[in-house]
């Protein structure tokens, strides 16, 4: 038996700890699309920061991954330019990497919860429930979050048993109101104007949204909810600045 698409993902990411060359081998060399924008497209540009590594090289620990089809997803810890935590996506075609999506964002104090933004739930249960999850999760981000029916929250959310890790969000509901109290009364936006995608096996779903947040900044959204009993339970995210056009070092777009 081969190795799955989520071992091939693991290997490459853990070839930033090993030097491990047989991992290239699972990405395509004739077609590898790259959506994270300070990386120039195909395998010379993922050739090209691995020149730039630092003395000791880039370290990737992967907490959590995930299979869905053609895509795998996961969640790091890296030391990549200094401690982050991160989310890639990576699509499959023929049993090989042909593109790749992220969102990378530093390593900051635990919230006021006490909870990282990387500890919490790993385990994969509930597969016969992954498209039922997907659904709930979709639901949730085009009611609440895009549209501001926040009066449907507790239709998707288990306010008493919801775990969070956004470093400036509490546990619970009131952890999450409190935030958008903060926000409102300072003037801050946290805007979800689009929905691209939606990945899931069994219990964890992963969205990547589009839209403004802080002072009107131009961000990607990258949403990790676990899910039990049909609400979602625990919330983990990454939100990343998207740069200036002409800083980008692929024509590919963050999505």
């Amino acid at each position: 038996m081969g190795l799955s698409k989520k071992e091939k993902v693991v290997a490459v990411l853990n070839s930033l700890n090993t030097g491990d060359k047989t991992a290239i081998s699972y990405i395509n060399p004739e077609k590898y699309i790259q959506h994270n924008l300070a990386v120039g497209d195909g395998l010379s540009g993922f050739g090209e920061v691995l020149q730039h590594a630092p003395p000791g090289g880039f370290k990737a620990n992967v907490i959590r991954a995930f299979e869905d089809g053609d895509y795998v997803f996961t969640h790091t810890e890296y030391d990549f330019f200094g401690p982050k935590a991160g989310f890639d996506v990576f699509r499959f075609e023929n049993d090989l990497i042909v593109e790749h999506w992220d969102n990378l964002a530093e390593i900051t104090p635990p919230n006021a919860s006490g909870r990282t933004q990387l500890d919490g739930h790993t385990e994969i249960v509930d597969s016969d429930k992954t498209e039922a999850n997907k659904t709930l999760v979709k639901g949730f981000v085009e009611d609440v979050l895009m549209n501001g029916k926040s009066e449907k929250i507790t239709d998707y959310v288990n306010a008493e048993k919801y775990l969070q890790h956004n470093s400036a969000v509490a546990d619970g509901l009131d952890g999450l109101g409190a935030a958008l109290k903060y926000f409102a009364d300072n003037g801050l936006v946290m805007e979800y104007d689009k929905l691209h995608m939606v990945l899931g096996e069994g219990n964890f779903v992963l969205t990547v949204s589009e839209g403004k947040f802080g002072k009107g900044d131009h961000v990607s959204y990258y949403d990790l909810f676990r899910i039990e009993n049909g609400k979602i339970v625990e919330h983990w995210d990454v939100i990343e600045n998207i740069p200036a056009r002409d800083t980008w070092k692929n024509d590919n777009g963050k999505f």
